[in-house]
């Protein structure tokens, strides 16, 4: 599990994030970012010249983000703390080019999910990518609000938010500290 984390933030988390299309000099959102499993790769690929905003309802969560990112010598991530129920990302419009929201979804019903979709529109530049890591629906390790979905319903939730499918991906990323094999969705404005 240790060694995993330390392959995925030293090289196969960038290597990722460069293949779904994250880009240098990028203004990315980490919806959701937890640990920083994907803020800390994201914070290399875009490098000085770009920026990470990295959104947790966990202020602790947060701090040690902080911590992790300033030994990794990345001066380009501001953690965002939102623990409010009414999920507003306190971003302005069209100012981000990419939205991961990745192993978040199952926390939230279906009114959450519209919530997140409308302020992701709202932020996202025209052409900005929207990826999308759908899990614990109801084919793949059920959980949660996802549960008794299928994951036709949520890329089909997301269309009805005026995003469109780009690309869909089938690749090897990190879930729970641990590779695993997952589908990932690009969504454009």
């Amino acid at each position: 599990m240790i060694n995993n984390i330390k392959s995925w933030l030293k090289k196969d988390g960038k290597i990722f994030l460069e293949d779904i299309g994250i880009k240098k000099g990028q203004i990315i959102l980490d919806f959701g970012c937890g640990s920083g499993h994907y803020t800390i790769p994201a914070g290399k690929v875009v490098g000085k010249d770009g920026k990470i905003y990295a959104l947790d309802k966990d202020r602790e969560v947060l701090r040690q983000l902080m911590n992790k990112s300033k030994s990794e010598g990345l001066k380009n991530i501001v953690t965002v703390c939102n623990q409010s129920e009414e999920l507003k990302i306190n971003l302005d419009n069209e100012s981000i080019d990419a939205i991961l929201l990745y192993d978040v979804l199952h926390y939230m019903n279906s009114e959450k999910r519209r919530i997140i979709y409308k302020n992701a529109y709202r932020i996202l530049k025209t052409n900005a990518l929207f990826s999308v890591y759908p899990k614990h629906y109801k084919s793949d390790q059920p959980l949660g609000e996802l549960a008794d979905i299928q994951l036709e319903d949520i890329i089909e939730e997301i269309k009805s938010a005026k995003f469109y499918l780009d690309k869909k991906f089938f690749k090897r990323l990190v879930h729970d500290d641990n590779y695993n094999m997952g589908y990932i969705y690009n969504f454009k404005k």
